[in-house]
């Protein structure tokens, strides 16, 4: 990709997203599962996320689509979007939740099935903000002058923590939000330091722990009830800690960015919010004081999709920066409460 001009900044040069099978819709999940209209109604309205892709086929309980699966899918669109070759690729990074196996890494096997090898690979155990986390520590080893191009992936299957044949109607409702919120999704970007056209620049990351003393605000074990057989809990969610606090998290991960880079809210253009749920995701930019900024979502028609989420914001993002477009990320994660945060900016013309 040539010589870079300036090793300091990083660019984002292209994007890659896979989706497993058709969407699987509220009324889809209802009817499968036998519950009333009134509890479809109340997911409508509580959650307000429409539709999510899920890896497990609600009919006949088995896997579509493993997380390396998609990551291989993502990760080929990635590059050929930057025009970039497997054997340009330096370094590695990959941010799950759910990896396909404790060993080995699922970052290992998707990095082997596009062709890349000799090279290093990393992956991060995180939840939501854990895209973000990975960009960080993209950002730092490409700005450092080790490697000048890096693939980042980020994707999450949680469909493997919900059993197709269980009694819905028994099971707890903080475990039925966690399943209705998550879809299963994959994406990828190709960072770099030499310039391209029309490619933005990736101003700042940062993420922070803020849970220190607090009870998670959500808890997933290995594998769930899908998986391993195991009785109890897979997965669940406080979602009423997390309707109180996301926002302000978000509020402030907004305000550090905004004072490390000295811009002012009125030159922010767009905003990828947290894609916690549909709701949440309303009542979190209503706390963001952006005046006159986009939102780009797509967390009513894919649910959330975790360590994937910034993939899918970016995809639609970039096509519509012009020179001088200022655009902020944030991702919360209710796990141990953490926020985090990126800024990219379209360089303006000479």
């Amino acid at each position: 990709m040539g010589v870079p001009v300036n090793g300091a900044q990083v660019f984002v040069h292209g994007v890659g997203t896979a989706l497993p099978g058709p969407p699987v819709t509220n009324e889809d999940i209802a009817a499968h599962y036998g519950m009333p209209t009134v509890w479809r109604q109340w997911v409508d309205e509580f959650i307000g996320t429409r539709s999510r892709h899920l890896s497990v086929d609600l009919a006949t309980g088995k896997t579509s689509h493993s997380l390396t699966d998609l990551g291989e899918i993502a990760a080929r669109g990635a590059l050929a979007d930057a025009g970039v070759a497997a054997g340009d690729i330096d370094v590695v990074v990959m941010s799950t939740a759910t990896p396909d196996h404790l060993a080995p890494s699922t970052v290992s096997r998707i990095a082997g099935r596009v062709g890349i090898a000799g090279v290093p690979v990393y992956q991060l155990q995180s939840g939501c903000t854990g895209a973000v986390q990975a960009l960080e520590i993209t950002q730092d080893l490409l700005r450092g002058g080790a490697y000048r191009t890096a693939l980042v992936i980020g994707g999450d299957t949680s469909a493997k923590h919900t059993s197709p044949d269980v009694d819905a109607a028994s099971v707890p409702l903080e475990v039925q939000v966690n399943g209705l919120i998550f879809g299963d999704g994959v994406g990828a970007a190709v960072l770099g330091t030499v310039p391209a056209e029309g490619r933005p620049v990736l101003r700042h990351v940062h993420s922070r722990l803020v849970g220190a003393g607090r009870a998670p605000g959500q808890t997933v074990y290995w594998f769930g009830r899908a998986v391993s057989g195991e009785d109890g809990v897979p997965a669940s969610e406080d979602f009423k800690a997390i309707e109180t606090t996301a926002a302000p998290m978000a509020a402030d991960a907004l305000k550090h960015l905004l004072h490390e880079l000295s811009w002012d809210a009125e030159q922010v253009r767009y905003i990828l919010p947290p894609q916690l749920s549909a709701r949440m995701t309303d009542r979190t930019l209503s706390h963001l004081a952006l005046p006159g900024s986009e939102p780009i979502s797509r967390v009513t028609e894919i649910g959330n999709t975790g360590n994937a989420i910034p993939y899918f914001q970016l995809e639609l993002l970039l096509p519509r920066l012009n020179p001088g477009d200022r655009a902020v990320g944030i991702s919360i994660e209710a796990s141990k409460w953490i926020r985090s945060g990126y800024a990219l900016e379209q360089p303006a013309t000479a």
